[in-house]
């Protein structure tokens, strides 16, 4: 090795003290609204650790959830995912001179033929090479694959909460098509309490042929509802199953035994938008898909500068030993086009990857505040219909107390009992939906992200 080639190298170790390319930890700012549209009151914290949908009080559902957190083929498939992630990151190597290649090798050999002795011949190679990281571009790769595995880890917070929306949805409306069906049955009974008393009037000459085939006529309708809830209800419990990677006939077993529609608890508290580039995994999968486009690019970067290696080998053949050792210098001279290329597209990657996360940040705040929008509504919208149930409910005891004693016509008692029955179906659907809305509003803060699993 010459004196000039050991200064280059030293000179080119020197250089190494910093990567190149822009620094992944040092993301650039992304501003949010200082509170949400409708308020949301002070800071809430990490709510990341929060079972929220332990607020519902139902012990079924519950336990549930505590039993799909662990079967559930989309959450184990996305821990896969983070398993897949680590392995690369373990493929990546800290060092400030990396293995480039290394092989041993032996063999024995035993030759002759016509006119030459047999014997054997033994030999024994042995290389390695290290490459230098002068310019941070295997630092880079590192930092990538660091990120790589927290954009797994945040992914599959995603898949968590995707999961959870999925559960509780189909849980709270198996729950709706149970009440409905509570619901039709009583006005069933009801119905055929009134076409047995018109039947009788009719006998007595009271009413007419009319009158009863109107009575019929209304207690056919509600019997005719009951296949399709029933159905409704099947269809959400074999989701729930495929949900929860169970059997659907245990499932449906503890179902039937019926909790109750899910109630709307109070809440929940929102924080403030800044809270949500900490709570919301889809957002802090975006920031470190960035932060892995920018380690690409500090990567492309060092691949258009001169690189360094070591390498040595030692060998024995027949007897006879040699060694190798020497630095090698490679500067890419012909390819920098390609290179210079390669690069740029990864900065126009790391610029998109850039707007994806602010994108992300913009969607998780209309997140909240369209799910808050709603559910404040969706109480008002419940509040109403119960007190247009409990005025239904009131007319109708009327018009039948005054239908038995003669003082209303049969037609008056049956558009009293119709309104009253969709009265009652039309305020379960909305609790039914302020449940649901309930849950998007959590999910939409991040609430629940991070919780495994939750006693039951």
């Amino acid at each position: 090795m010459t004196r000039a080639t050991l200064s280059l190298t030293a000179l080119l170790m020197i250089s190494a003290c910093a990567a190149v390319g822009p620094d992944p930890t040092a993301l650039p700012d992304t501003r949010v609204q200082g509170a949400f549209a409708e308020g949301g009151g002070g800071p809430v914290g990490q709510v990341g650790t929060t079972a929220f949908w332990s607020g519902y009080q139902d012990r079924t559902l519950s336990r549930l959830i505590a039993d799909g957190l662990d079967t559930s083929l989309d959450i184990i498939t996305a821990n896969e995912r983070i398993r897949a992630a680590a392995a690369d990151l373990q493929a990546t190597q800290p060092l400030a001179a990396q293995i480039a290649g290394d092989a041993a090798s032996a063999s024995r050999v035993r030759s002759g033929g016509d006119g030459h002795a047999t014997g054997y011949t033994s030999s024994a190679n042995l290389s390695a090479g290290f490459v230098f990281d002068l310019f941070g571009g295997a630092r880079r790769a590192r930092e990538g694959a660091a990120a790589g595995v927290a954009s797994a880890e945040a992914q599959a917070q995603v898949t968590r909460l995707a999961w959870l929306a999925e559960v509780i949805s189909a849980y709270s409306d198996a729950r709706y098509n149970q009440q409905a069906l509570a619901l039709t049955r009583d006005t069933i009974e009801a119905r055929q309490a009134t076409l047995a008393i018109t039947r009788d009037s009719q006998a007595l000459g009271l009413a007419t042929d009319f009158d009863t085939a109107q009575t019929e006529a209304l207690l056919q309708t509600a019997q005719a509802d009951l296949p399709a809830f029933e159905a409704q209800f099947n269809a959400q419990v074999y989701r729930l199953s495929t949900l929860l990677n169970q059997q659907a006939g245990s499932l449906m077993a503890q179902m039937q035994g019926g909790s109750g529609a899910l109630r709307i608890p109070p809440g929940p508290g929102t924080g403030v938008p800044a809270e949500l580039l900490r709570n919301r995994p889809d957002v802090r999968a975006a920031q470190q898909d960035l932060v892995q486009a920018l380690a690409v690019v500090g990567v492309a970067t060092a691949d258009m500068l001169p690189s360094l290696s070591l390498t040595g080998t030692v060998s024995d053949t027949g007897g006879a030993t040699g060694w190798g050792f020497g630095p090698r210098l490679s500067l890419p001279v012909a390819n920098q086009g390609i290179l210079g290329a390669t690069r740029t597209r990864r900065l126009s990657e790391a610029r998109q990857a850039d707007l994806a996360w602010r994108s992300q940040v913009a969607a998780s705040v209309e997140d909240v505040q369209t799910s808050q929008s709603n559910l404040r509504r969706l109480r008002q919208r419940v509040d109403a219909l119960d007190r247009a149930v409990a005025s239904y409910e009131r007319a109708y005891a009327l018009a039948r107390t005054n239908f038995e004693a003669g003082a209303l016509p049969l037609v008056d008692l049956l558009d009293a009992d119709r309104q009253r029955a969709a009265a009652r179906l039309q305020a379960a659907s909305a609790r039914n939906d302020a449940a649901k809305e309930w849950a998007a509003l959590q999910i939409a803060t991040g609430a629940g992200a991070a919780v495994a699993r939750i006693a039951d």
